[in-house]
């Protein structure tokens, strides 16, 4: 044979093969039809379980719940698609439909080829309903997701809330995040966004003309499975909160108490406060979220524990003896004359009949009033009666170490610093006095009083200090976490000293175990608890006075240091004591006493305010 019968006999059977193997594909095996049809690789994103948070003591207070999405691909969208149908399953009204599938194209947030929120948060009834005909709309995809759920009604400002990612964040983090998600949006939850989000998976499938799953792709190889997010023990006492919101009730202030050991929050309570779940992304979230919103009067969306500023009050007077005794300006047991009222060139102030104020213990224990604008004149004073400005920059450097007049640096996403008025500050204030501003005009803040103001966080700070003797931890709500790769900011394990000697807090702590024992704070004790503690009642010029009180207990190994402070209730003596009280009792304790059962039914009995329902 010869070689060109040779190739000619090749091509004979090659061309042969081809035909018979065409006509096999063609007309006999229906194999190679339903492939042509797998003709899309879609990415389906997975989200990814946020990390549950518990107390101190594991008592669960968020955990998620699985809501039901549906989101859409405009581009694979058939066009022809029966939207009386699509609307009908999904119980949605046709201009839903239309509204929810127009987008702005030309912004960041929306592309046409990635998968965006077309319904979320959809029943799952609904979804079981619409999944039976899903096929009949190509592009559509259904998504389980978690949001957030309460087992309990407290703590709703620490906890925070989640809410949709916006255009701002979607910029600053660009991949990370796209339309639809869910992010956190206050208190511990837009804290610990970074920790408690997790990181979303993907999955890749093909899907056939009708998006419909035909299988994964590859076999799963290229798939990569979401990380849920890192679960956190929080500091506070679940019970204490939970104790601490009871006595709250028909109040506006706020309780916040820290172990001075280690700077950890027990409890962090803003009243009035609301349920956590009206706001956890159902139906009814916008409903509640705007009457929240619309109480300008008691504001209950604001966290008073961390941004209402305020006066302190008498409670500034152990911080003002420790700064004067360290300065050497006075000594804690030279005594003041008290008559009745304290008169300084053209300064008049009353104060109340009490015994010879002979010491600063004494003078704790009765708050008197002459002996306090004594030494601020002569702190202010310190160099000079037309010099008041060095003494008051001497004074504010304490303050500062003290923690005041500057965040502190807690772990909430946002936290006001109060106001340490500075010489600067009355330089301008009193710019058109010929001669300057004298020690006079401003020998309130002696008594905690003008310009001062403080945070509650650092009033609780502040009993911290002085039950630590001069020390203290950057006061913080984290404790643990699940994944021990994961650092807690070693900010909240620095020891911080404030300057003053050991020496002087034990006349300070004498006067103000003796305010418990037979002073203005008698309503704030504990059976069988020893407890140093200073009420303040705080002068507001728009209405009643503020009742204000902070505390530590027990004096000799202190557990809890509380500050408690109540809008326009008057008397620190009447109203911030015995919550004080019943807190670090139900703390120490676990239970409240028989003896203190009736001062319980007098606080819960006290509504100074009307809460709307929302």
């Amino acid at each position: 044979m010869t070689r060109n019968q040779q190739i000619t006999i090749f091509f004979v059977i090659a061309s042969l093969t081809l035909i018979v193997k065409a006509a096999q594909i063609q007309l006999f095996d229906d194999k190679y039809e339903k492939l042509a049809q797998r003709n899309t690789l879609d990415q389906q994103t997975i989200y990814a379980s946020r990390g549950i948070i518990y107390d101190r003591n594991n008592e669960v207070l968020v955990y998620n719940k699985p809501v039901y999405d549906i989101d859409v691909i405009y581009n694979q969208i058939d066009k022809g698609m029966d939207t009386t149908l699509f609307c009908q399953l999904l119980e949605i009204e046709k201009e839903v439909f239309i509204k929810n599938i127009n987008k702005n194209w030309s912004s960041q947030k929306y592309h046409k080829s990635i998968p965006f929120t077309f319904l979320s948060k959809v029943k799952p009834e609904i979804i079981a309903k619409f999944q039976e005909h899903i096929y009949r709309f190509p592009g559509f995809l259904t998504n389980v997701r978690s949001i957030r759920s309460y087992p309990h009604q407290n703590a709703a400002h620490l906890l925070g809330y989640l809410g949709e990612v916006d255009q701002n964040m979607l910029n600053k983090n660009e991949g990370l995040y796209v339309g639809g998600d869910y992010v956190g949006k206050s208190g511990l939850e837009k804290s610990y966004e970074d920790i408690l989000r997790g990181s979303k998976g993907v999955r890749h499938v093909i899907t056939d003309n009708l998006g419909r799953v035909v299988e994964s792709f590859n076999k799963g190889e290229l798939d990569k499975q979401a990380r849920p997010g890192t679960n956190i023990n929080v500091s506070i006492d679940f019970e204490l909160q939970k104790y601490g919101e009871y006595l709250m009730q028909g109040k506006r202030g706020s309780i916040i108490a820290i172990e001075p050991s280690t700077g950890e929050i027990l409890c962090s309570i803003s009243a009035p406060t609301y349920d956590p779940n009206t706001l956890n992304l159902d139906e009814d979230r916008g409903k509640a979220f705007d009457n929240l919103m619309q109480d300008n009067v008691n504001k209950p969306f604001l966290d008073r524990t961390v941004l209402a500023k305020y006066p302190p009050g008498s409670i500034f007077k152990p911080i003002l003896s420790l700064i004067a005794f360290q300065e050497g300006i006075t000594s804690p047991y030279k005594g003041v004359s008290c008559p009745g009222y304290y008169e300084y060139n053209t300064f008049r102030y009353n104060c109340h009949d009490h015994p010879y104020p002979s010491n600063v213990s004494i003078a704790l224990t009765h708050s008197c009033n002459s002996y306090f604008f004594d030494m601020i004149r002569k702190t202010l004073e310190v160099n000079g009666y037309t010099k008041p400005g060095e003494g008051l920059t001497m004074l504010d450097n304490y303050l500062y170490k003290f923690g005041l007049g500057k965040e502190l640096g807690i772990d909430n996403h946002i936290e006001s610093g109060g106001f340490i008025p500075t010489a600067n500050y009355y330089n301008r204030l009193y710019a058109n006095e010929v001669n300057g501003w004298k020690s006079t005009y401003v020998m309130s803040i002696g008594i905690g009083q003008g310009e001062l103001e403080l945070t509650t966080i650092q009033m609780a700070n502040l009993a911290a200090i002085i039950a630590n003797r001069g020390k203290y931890y950057t006061p913080h709500l984290i404790r643990s976490l699940s994944d021990s790769s994961i650092e807690i900011d070693p900010k909240f394990k620095v020891v911080r000293d404030v300057g003053i000697d050991l020496e002087h807090f034990d006349p300070v702590i004498r006067g103000m175990e003796n305010v418990i024992s037979w002073g203005t704070g008698t309503k704030a004790r504990v059976p069988g608890v020893r407890v140093a503690g200073k009420t303040g009642t705080s002068q507001n010029p728009f209405g009643e006075d503020h009742s204000v009180f902070f505390a530590f207990a027990p004096v000799d190994d202190p557990k809890i240091a509380i500050a408690v402070y109540v809008e326009n209730a008057g008397f620190g003596s009447d109203y911030a004591a015995p919550i004080a009280g019943l807190m670090m009792e139900k703390y120490l304790k676990k239970e409240i006493s028989e003896r203190s059962k009736y001062k319980e039914e007098q606080v819960i009995s006290i509504q100074l305010i009307e809460v709307p329902e929302t």
